[in-house]
């Protein structure tokens, strides 16, 4: 078609142009240029809040007991939030960036074997350097210490405190707890035979060291997270993480501080 019409009258194609934009320009007039004040530029966004400093609770330290601990031994509105284990290294992160974020302090009772407490390591340190986060002794590899004899006890014990202190440069003695909640006489006399004086039970736990629901956390955080409480959670998969938030807020709206056992007890 564009080439019937290129080959008809000058008045045809005249009538086909694209019709002007604008009002045509008079003779000798120059058109305006674009304005020389430049727009202005939209204003930065808010920098991000810091995350908040963490400060220890003004409790009045208590003398730790000896023997098993299974709750905290004060009137003051507090919780232990212990998490145990570790075989979920993304797992391992969130609760670390919960923690840096939200200013909680947890206890974390670890199993050196797993790989997200080394890869993470550089993470975590700050925290545990200003006491924020406390950790302990779950044991290397989370055996049954009641199916070890004495020595393996204190190999498994020995050989997680070593790499608590070389990698974190705390000592985590005299706490720790063993997996499952296996123990007896002996092998609390086994612990103690190199510090570790104080297993550590609880009184309420998110029941995820297998995959649970956030429906099924968030109902036993609301059971669990009361005065005096160590509850157990873990960090071994995800679901947990969708909900700190929530336990968070559960916290806050029963008045209770989160705690960690250097924040109660005197050593």
């Amino acid at each position: 078609m564009g080439a019937v019409l290129v080959a008809g009258a000058g008045l045809g194609l005249t009538a086909c142009a694209a019709p002007a934009r604008g009002p045509a320009k008079a003779a000798g007039m120059v058109a305006p240029g674009p304005s020389a004040t430049p727009s202005a530029s939209p204003p930065p966004p808010p920098a991000p809040s810091p995350p908040p400093v963490p400060v220890p609770p003004a409790l009045t330290k208590v003398q730790l007991p000896p023997g098993v601990l299974t709750n905290l031994p004060t009137a003051d509105p507090v919780l232990a939030w212990t998490v145990d284990d570790g075989s979920d290294s993304e797992v391992v992160r969130l609760y670390i960036d919960f923690a840096r974020t939200s200013g909680t302090r947890l206890t974390f009772f670890l199993n050196g074997c797993y790989p997200g407490w080394t890869e993470h390591a550089g993470l975590l340190r700050p925290l545990v350097a200003s006491g924020q986060v406390q950790l302990a002794n779950h044991t290397w590899s989370h055996a049954d210490l009641t199916r070890l004899g004495d020595a393996g006890i204190v190999a498994e014990l020995q050989r997680n405190h070593d790499f608590i202190v070389s990698t974190y440069g705390v000592d985590p003695r005299p706490y720790y707890r063993p997996p499952y909640g296996y123990r007896n006489a002996r092998t609390d006399a086994a612990a103690a035979s190199i510090g570790y004086t104080s297993p550590v039970m609880w009184y309420g736990s998110l029941a995820d060291s297998g995959l649970r629901t956030e429906q099924e956390i968030l109902g036993l955080a609301h059971q669990w997270f009361l005065p005096a409480h160590i509850v157990i959670g873990h960090l071994n998969f995800l679901p947990v993480t969708r909900v700190f938030p929530q336990l968070r807020q559960l916290i806050t709206d029963r008045g209770l501080t989160a705690v960690t056992l250097d924040d109660v007890f005197r050593r």
